[in-house]
């Protein structure tokens, strides 16, 4: 493939956060195919880009203090960001933001209940770092972003961040907590209209005693927080849903003792997971995120991935390497017709604007302007996706990031444009590198008379270094950049 093909430029938007010169380069010998399988079976190149925070050549990163990204919120933020613009594993980092919206989890009830500082560890922290090997939830995430739904969901049930955001850690046999259990069947399986209020209520009496443990004092950094199954607080009785449960359609959970309790919950979890309503679902999701928001997918194709959903356990990677080689993803009629989530609008601009000399902490204003703060999604359900992130103030917010960067990037971007000898080449040469979708003759014109208009061609550093930066503002912040 070669480095300007376009269905490349489209396969690294939608598998990662776009593409910077370097990233082009080095997918430039691979068939279409090699890039596929490459981005999908990521697990053999190492994760080492947590170790280049801080170094020269890569973003920066403005902290309170020493940078703690295990402990401090906004520290977090930044170190996902850093992730997603230098990680050699992007397909990772896009998942693992697919899953925090699928599994929408909020820092600021969790803080209200275990402190700030605690808060961010359940969220962020790597357990390699941790003193207490605290496990975030967004390294769940990452650690199973291509894996097995079924595991996922089980993963998530026993979250110490989700037990605390669903209200887990209070579901006992004397009040059944429902809250766990109706999302669970709404939002992360079969969805709205496939389940009744006695399913929820079922649900929420097989998830009894399916509490948390904490080693301290919640307020206390030092304290350990796990999953913890309670077998005196679980309802050991009979459970009937609307739907089967098990393989020969029985739709009953029997009685067990306490002690074998936890079974009912990896019952309902195997029985949410393998459902061909789940299956159907989640892949229409996937094929929202990664082919289109504005073409509806043919009921068909969903069909087929859904059928590779379930033939393959519920493993997630095959699903996603067949929507990739499908011909709904290669048609270019699917290119720029996914509207960009605020990170990925902000990521993609350093890859292709630059990022020299820029500092992370410097997107996280903008980025709460957008309506997308990392880590704290507004309600269970997430961010209100497509068209809705393009409000009047979040549209602006878009529009003076692109300024700012562009302004910080001037001597980068007039360096890597010294050799064109016109105004035009100038405009042709940013057109290129920032990769809006395809303008109209009205756009392209009037971004023609911006470069020729009341000034006459020198090509020395300075008008270099005005013209790019104006085109890079102009484009960046432009309706036709907005897609991806």
């Amino acid at each position: 493939m070669a480095a300007t093909d376009p269905l490349l430029a489209h396969l690294l938007r939608r598998t990662g956060f776009g593409a910077s010169p370097d990233d082009l380069a080095a997918f430039e010998p691979l068939s279409y195919a090699q890039a596929v399988d490459h981005l999908v079976n990521y697990q053999s190149i190492p994760d080492t880009v947590d170790s280049h925070i801080g170094q020269p050549g890569y973003v920066g990163t403005t902290s309170n203090g020493a940078f703690s990204p295990n402990t401090v919120i906004t520290d977090a933020q930044q170190r996902w960001l850093f992730r997603m613009l230098h990680s050699q594993r992007p397909l990772q980092e896009k998942m693992t933001l697919f899953w925090h919206n699928y599994f929408a989890t909020g820092f600021s009830k969790i803080s209200a209940a275990v402190k700030p500082q605690n808060a961010t560890r359940l969220m962020a922290a790597k357990a390699s770092e941790d003193p207490q090997q605290q496990r975030g939830q967004i390294e769940l995430l990452r650690d199973n972003a291509l894996g097995n739904f079924r595991q996922l969901l089980t993963a998530v049930a026993q979250d110490p961040a989700m037990l605390i955001w669903l209200d887990g850690d209070t579901n006992t046999k004397a009040a059944p907590q429902e809250n766990f259990g109706r999302e669970l069947m709404e939002l992360f399986s079969r969805g709205v209209g496939y389940y009744t209020e006695d399913d929820v209520y079922a649900a929420a009496r097989v998830f009894t005693g399916w509490n948390m443990k904490e080693s301290g004092i919640a307020s206390d950094p030092g304290t350990a927080f796990s999953f913890l199954y309670r077998p005196e607080q679980h309802d050991t009785g009979v459970k009937t849903f609307s739907f089967p449960i098990y393989p020969g359609g029985g739709t009953t959970i029997p009685a067990r003792s306490a002690g074998a309790g936890m079974q009912d919950g990896i019952d309902l979890i195997t029985a949410l997971a393998n459902d061909p309503q789940t299956a159907i679902r989640l892949t229409t999701k996937l094929y929202s995120f990664f082919v289109s928001e504005q073409n509806p997918p043919d009921p068909n194709f969903i069909s087929q991935l859904a059928a590779v959903y379930l033939q393959n356990d519920t493993a997630i990677a095959p699903v996603v390497h067949y929507l990739l080689m499908s011909a709904p993803f290669q048609d270019e009629s699917n290119f720029f017709t996914r509207y960009s989530w605020p990170p990925e609008f902000v990521v993609r601009a350093l890859k292709e604007v630059g990022w020299n000399g820029f500092s992370l902490g410097t997107a996280l204003s903008p980025l709460t302007n957008m309506s997308q703060d990392l880590l704290q999604p507004p309600n269970v359900g997430g961010w209100a996706l497509g068209a809705g992130w393009f409000s009047t103030g979040a549209m602006l917010a878009r529009m003076n990031f692109a300024s700012t960067l562009a302004g910080n990037q001037k001597f980068k971007l007039a360096a890597a444009a010294a050799g064109a000898n016109s105004a035009q080449a100038v405009l042709e040469f940013m057109l290129a590198r920032l990769t809006p979708a395809t303008l109209d003759a009205a756009t392209y014109s009037d971004l023609a008379s911006y470069v020729t208009s009341g000034q006459t061609w020198t090509g020395t550093a300075a008008q270099l270094q005005a013209l790019t930066a104006g085109l890079a503002h102009l484009i960046v912040g432009s309706p036709d950049y907005q897609a991806v």
